[in-house]
């Protein structure tokens, strides 16, 4: 259907006035503003700009962030660094309970042993191998100790003999060297016999204890203590206790196995028998 050239004009009118009405906006938006040219250029940039400040504002917060980290992992150091040395401190006090302990034991054992000269000794080092076991402690020939002393624990367990002294310290043998031998006396019984360090039983802790005859008379869980006989050594200080008793290779003779009454492997602290009165 073909319009009417009324209807045509009619549209014409309408996009006319469209149109200005158009232009009088842009330009009055203008006129309240500045130049045209630069006007254009800001909305040109205005996106650009928005894009600008939002790009600032992340690195802001990404910087704000990593401060934030950096300030964090310092003071996380820092607790670290409080939580060891507090640590330190609990160790510290633990030792010293336990030197407070050992040491209210070394009277009761200068109490219950008063023929013997007791000096406390820190153990320095610990040479354990297939070889020997050998302890080296802090005190020597300046606080009286010799080749020939008796080492024992706070309660009076025999650990060793000095078998070196120097001024300021001195090696102890322990009764598991496979070199050891020290007269022992089967408590229950009172049978005299010999505790020695055996080679193949070191790595297991024990020693035997041998020439005890045909007919032994000594079992399972005997305590075992040294004999003093010739002087040499104190008696009555506890070695260990018998674990088994057996038969020699050849069936003729018995030896017991021992096991100490030590704690070898974890001594820190020890005492050196320096003098003892002989009794007969």
């Amino acid at each position: 259907m073909n319009k009417r050239p009324s209807d045509r004009f009619g549209i014409t009118v309408l996009a006319l006035a469209a149109l200005i009405a158009v232009l009088l906006s842009i330009m009055g938006y203008f006129s309240v503003t500045s130049a045209p040219l630069p006007n254009l250029a800001g909305m040109i940039a205005a996106p650009f700009r928005s894009v600008s400040a939002s790009l600032a504002e992340m690195a802001g917060s990404w910087s704000a962030y990593f401060t934030q980290f950096d300030a964090l992992k310092e003071e996380n150091q820092q607790l670290k660094l409080k939580i060891a040395e507090m640590e330190e401190i609990v160790r510290q006090a633990q030792a010293d309970r336990d030197e407070n302990v050992r040491l209210r034991e070394a009277v009761g054992l200068r109490e219950q042993r008063r023929d013997l000269d007791l000096e406390s000794a820190r153990v320095l080092a610990q040479d354990t191998s297939n070889w020997s076991s050998l302890l080296t402690v802090n005190k020597g020939t300046a606080h009286d100790v010799a080749v020939g002393d008796c080492v024992v624990t706070e309660t009076g367990y025999l650990v060793g003999v000095v078998t070196e002294a120097g001024l300021n310290w001195a090696t102890v043998r322990t009764i598991l060297d496979s070199e050891s031998s020290i007269g022992a006396l089967v408590f229950r019984s009172k049978s005299n016999t010999l505790a020695q360090g055996d080679f193949a039983l070191m790595r297991e802790n024990r020693l035997t204890l041998s020439y005890l005859g045909t007919e032994p008379d000594v079992v399972s869980g005997d305590l075992i203590v040294t004999s003093g006989l010739g002087g040499y050594y104190p008696s009555d200080l506890v070695i260990g206790h018998v674990e088994e008793v057996r038969t020699s290779d050849n069936g003729l003779a018995q030896y017991a196995i021992l096991t100490p009454e030590a704690e070898l492997h974890d001594l820190v602290q020890v005492f050196i028998i320096t003098s003892f009165d002989i009794v007969d």
